[in-house]
């Protein structure tokens, strides 16, 4: 099946336009390494009654090698299933989409065959492809469902790309978004400056997934010159592995990001400025930034496992875990920052979710 962009419910389009927050969806594993249903299922209830607008599974904090482990397929049909029947509320649903142009194609149409809105493209598997084949590998994937463009961190095997390459791909008529993920200003600029040459910045909406910068990506304009004129543009939400943990705060802080936007002369307190560095010293601990992010999956497993919505940090990997040093550094955020969590939310809801 082939899906556009006008065939995503209006009210589920508004809504991602205005902004929302959108948890990367972890998987959850038993100590055998097989896929654990009650957990996965306890999860995507989290993020709905957290006030999550949308979930992305399949993508990095799903873990990519749910595919060679035939999971794929599984793992979006758990999470749009629990979604469905735990709420009727509307929800931007978003698959991972990976691989060369044929597997990437046979995703999406798995992901819109389940009833997923969009997919998020990863283009990991072309590290070798020019950017004429990168743009003809994305217009050929978005003739089946409407695309979230990837700039993954090239730490975690992300390709550097340029202006131009943004600008070619927000003209494609079936973009939806770009997740803006390298974690770097410079190259979250290009996509600014991408977009708004492409006289794109109303119908190509921005999405942080810069998990070191998120409090400042939500709350401050950027701006680009066209024409000899200044055009700014401003993230709308997150699509964040971030925000695969203490989900419930990061829907307030978004909203309060919106609310001080919104109200008198839109300046924003010191005080919610300030957030950011501690959200970002945060990140530091769950993402393994001292080992160059080796354990950045199994980090957000361990705050997922200490407040039981995980039994265990096991990935599909067994070499992929925690890096040496960081439980004592998600100590150290839990001392420091555990106002940010959302850790009573859990308690007071847990067995209710895995029910």
């Amino acid at each position: 099946m082939s899906l556009q962009r006008s065939d995503i419910p209006g009210e589920i389009l508004a809504q991602f336009a205005r902004g929302m927050v959108v948890p990367a969806h972890p998987l959850a594993l038993n100590s055998q390494r097989q896929f654990d249903r009650r957990h996965q299922r306890a999860l995507t209830r989290y993020y709905v009654d957290a006030g999550a607008g949308g979930l992305a599974v399949g993508v990095h904090t799903t873990q990519f090698n749910i595919r060679e482990q035939g999971l794929y397929e599984t793992v979006l049909s758990a999470a749009i299933d629990d979604q469905r029947s735990w709420t009727s509320r509307p929800m931007m649903m978003i698959a991972g989409l990976c691989g060369h142009t044929k597997q990437a194609r046979a995703e999406a149409h798995i992901a819109g065959s389940l009833g997923y809105q969009a997919g998020l493209l990863s283009l990991a598997a072309l590290p070798t492809a020019s950017e004429d084949e990168l743009i003809a590998h994305c217009e050929a994937v978005s003739q089946d469902i409407p695309l979230i463009g990837f700039y993954l961190q090239t730490a975690v095997g992300g390709l550097k790309l340029s202006s131009e390459f943004w600008r070619r791909f927000a003209l494609i008529p079936n973009v939806l978004a770009i997740k803006v993920a390298p974690f770097n200003r410079y190259r979250t600029i290009d996509v600014v400056r991408g977009i708004v040459d492409a006289h794109a910045e109303d119908r190509v909406f921005l999405y942080t997934g810069n998990d070191d910068h998120i409090v400042l990506d939500l709350a401050l304009p950027f701006t680009a010159m066209r024409e000899g004129q200044p055009v700014t543009v401003r993230f709308r939400g997150g699509l964040l592995g971030h925000w695969s943990v203490w989900t419930a705060s990061a829907t307030k802080l978004l909203a309060r990001i919106k609310a001080e936007l919104a109200s008198g002369d839109g300046t924003l307190s010191p005080e919610l400025l300030a957030l950011d560095a501690r959200v970002t010293d945060c990140n530091s601990a769950f993402f393994d930034v001292t080992n160059d992010f080796q354990g950045c999956i199994a980090g957000c497993h361990e705050v997922l496992r200490r407040q039981g919505l995980l039994e265990g940090i096991w990935c599909l990997d067994p070499h992929e875990t925690l890096g040496p040093g960081q439980l004592e550094q998600i100590d150290r955020v839990y001392e420091l920052h555990g106002d940010l969590s959302d850790d009573a939310f859990v308690h007071a809801n847990l067995a209710r979710w895995l029910a």
